[in-house]
């Protein structure tokens, strides 16, 4: 295993990935740029190495590798593949892992014809939405799957810090708090990068993210989807960190845009937060009637994909606490595989109803930083307490001692408990 601190394992995306394994399906791995998808198709690779498949069989190629020549195309892909074919042990079947793929022209071609060759197993990864925007939606409509790599939870946090100590064979002293932890990974988010830092100072961190941030901004987004007006598009972004958690339209984005001096319509609005949004940079989740009635003109909320670009936007302030603490929750929610909406009734709202997307299950989740005062715990607590189906019903605070299961049956728990995996 490489010794960078990048390569910690990271079981939750690699069991995923494993989870497709010898479907007929392409496996198209997505995700924002440097969250580490390309540690996880090594991880794949590795994995299928130690179950027994022989090295001949695992065709494994990173093209954004220095060592690729700058002409490499579909061309040169194929003849490689056909070279390779020709000594595969015929009791396996061919894995094909092609990471950052979408560098290459014309690479559409080749997995096309991959797909149709039999015991033939196909991985793909690429930085932006590129992939499946691409040809290859319309060759492959119905036989691919996606799968969304996000940057580190607070689990492979802790464990990607532990792992760090024991590298450096230092062990802080005192040792941070479980919260003290949290509050860290609140404010600086869990992009992998940050754990090959020389020193994990607060200017370090912010230059990392700042450089990241940029890459995405600018290369994913206004190169892939041709949007000129690139200081427009930075203050809707950050924008969109500033108010993670709450509702707006693009009528309110473009007039907040416009009372800054800023000229611009909703339809340019629209089309940013759309290229933001398919570049993963943003996450947004509708809006929808909490008893299945239609809500005439529904907001929406937007998520960073990572709690650290909140921090950048506001200069690691360690201001709205409440909005990092619902953004992680939310992220969360997605990488355990729910579907996630925000719930509105008649004068209240439910920050995520859950929903499984194979069964009819549902989870209710109500986020609140503190609930020490009774007027906000009787404020967070209502919208759950009104509603009358019998799916779960949750309040994550970061209230330590708030911990308890309300007569109504709604269970308030800790949100690093939660975030664990200590409350499900």
């Amino acid at each position: 295993m490489n010794e960078h601190p990048t390569y910690v394992l990271r079981p939750q995306p690699l069991h995923a990935v494993l989870a497709h394994r010898d479907t007929p399906d392409v496996k198209v791995i997505t995700g924002v740029r440097r969250c580490g998808k390309s540690t996880v198709m090594g991880m794949l690779a590795d994995e299928l190495g130690s179950q027994g498949v022989p090295a001949s069989n695992i065709f494994y190629k990173r093209f954004d590798a220095f060592d690729l020549p700058l002409n490499y195309g579909a061309a040169d892909l194929y003849a490689e593949l056909t070279a390779t074919s020709e000594a595969l042990d015929a009791n396996f079947p061919w894995y094909v892992l092609l990471d950052e793929i979408q560098d290459v022209d014309g690479w559409e071609q080749v997995v096309r014809r991959l797909h149709t060759r039999p015991h033939t197993d196909v991985y793909l990864t690429g930085s932006n939405a590129h992939l499946l925007s691409s040809d290859l939606s319309t060759y492959l409509t119905g036989r691919y799957v996606e799968i969304n790599v996000y940057p580190l939870s607070f689990v492979e946090y802790l464990t990607f810090l532990d792992a760090l100590d024991e590298r450096a064979r230092v062990t802080p002293s005192p040792r941070k708090s479980l919260d003290e932890l949290l509050a860290d990974y609140l404010l600086y988010g869990g992009m992998p990068g940050l754990f090959g830092l020389a020193e994990r100072t607060p200017r370090a961190i912010e230059s990392e993210l700042r450089g990241i941030y940029e890459s995405i901004l600018y290369k994913d987004v206004a190169q892939r989807f041709g949007i000129r007006d690139l200081d427009g598009l930075d203050r809707l972004a950050r924008f969109a960190f500033m108010n993670a958690g709450s509702l707006f339209s693009t009528r309110s984005v473009a007039n907040a845009l416009r009372s800054g001096g800023r000229t611009t319509s909703e339809t340019a609005v629209a089309n940013m937060l759309r290229a933001l949004g398919r570049a993963f940079l943003l996450y947004p989740v509708e809006q929808e009637g909490i008893q299945g009635k239609e809500i005439l003109r529904p907001q929406r909320k937007y998520y960073p994909v990572d709690l650290g670009f909140l921090g950048l936007a506001s200069a690691f302030s360690g201001r709205n606490l409440g909005a990092r603490l619902e953004c992680a929750v939310a992220l969360e929610l997605l990488r355990r595989g729910w579907r996630i909406t925000v719930g509105t009734g008649p004068a209240c709202e439910i920050d995520f109803v859950a929903k499984d997307p194979s069964t009819s299950e549902r989870l209710y989740v109500q986020v609140s930083a503190s609930i020490g005062d009774e007027r906000t715990r009787e404020r967070e607590l209502r919208p759950l307490e009104r509603l009358t189906d019998s799916f779960p019903r949750m309040l994550i605070t970061l209230d330590r001692y708030a911990e308890q299961t309300t007569p109504e049956g709604i269970r308030v728990v800790h949100a690093a408990s939660w975030l664990r995996g200590d409350q499900s």
